[in-house]
């Protein structure tokens, strides 16, 4: 199915429904929430996922895994969807929360071919088959690093939030610190006590993500400047060690997953 909004097929009796969906470029998908599962591939472009506990970037050719029920928000940025919207009770391993993978070709052509199966694809022969190694290949992913936490007290969400827009390698914990009307000593302690990192360590992270959507239309050397980095190779050092792999990766044109 092509352009198909979940509401007008969520009934029917399928366990999964696969669904191919283009965006306009800068295409915000606002704060909701599906009763499935959502297996949601960027075969384009770049994603941005929201949810009150964290920010996951998904790089071109990456999907992210959504829990059912968990209120989320989608930042398109030139994105062609391939997704399954699957029955909870058929995926009783998915993860707990947002997670991003890697989609090697089998899965990547898996989901190329379901999505032009209609609602009521049958049940049985090769449509089944496709669905049921579907589930099959996304059981067997590992999790990619591209998150970051997000806090649960609203002053620090507004900092990470505010952070997260727009990067600035001269932020300093005393400066956040001042924002939150306490002593900078407790204020790292609050932050790593609700999200696992220290605040620096949390930023540098932070803008590292920025990188991604970012490389899609400038160099290496230019992301490298504008997140305040002192080198490209500076900046490919802590990239490569956070991700593994290096920016050129999302730098490089390819060719287009959709076009086979």
């Amino acid at each position: 199915m092509k352009n198909v909004p979940l509401a007008d097929v969520d009934a029917v009796g399928r366990a999964v429904l696969p669904i191919g969906t283009d965006y306009p470029p800068g295409h915000v998908l606002d704060w909701h929430e599906h009763r499935r599962a959502q297996f949601l591939y960027g075969a384009t472009g770049v994603m941005v996922v929201d949810t009150a506990d964290g920010t996951w970037t998904v790089p071109p050719e990456r999907a992210v895994l959504i829990p059912a029920a968990t209120r989320h928000r989608v930042r398109m940025l030139g994105v062609s969807t391939r997704s399954l919207y699957i029955e909870p009770d058929a995926v009783p391993w998915w993860p707990g929360t947002c997670t991003v993978v890697d989609v090697p070709p089998l899965l990547r052509e898996l989901l190329l071919a379901a999505v032009e199966f209609e609602a009521d694809y049958s049940l049985a022969g090769r449509e089944a088959s496709v669905v049921a190694l579907l589930l099959y290949e996304i059981a067997a992913r590992t999790p990619l690093p591209f998150h970051v936490g997000i806090p649960a007290s609203a002053d620090l969400v507004t900092l990470c939030r505010e952070y997260l827009a727009d990067p600035d390698a001269g932020v300093t914990n005393t400066a956040w610190a001042a924002r939150t009307a306490t002593s900078e000593r407790a204020f790292t302690r609050r932050f790593r006590s609700e999200t696992g990192d220290s605040p620096a360590v949390w930023r540098a992270r932070a803008r590292l993500l920025a990188a991604v959507p970012l490389l899609r239309t400038a160099s290496v050397s230019e992301v490298s400047g504008r997140l305040g980095y002192a080198s490209p190779a500076a900046f490919t050092a802590a990239f490569s060690r956070a991700f593994g792999t290096p920016p050129s990766r999302f730098a490089t044109s390819h060719r287009n997953p959709l076009q086979g």
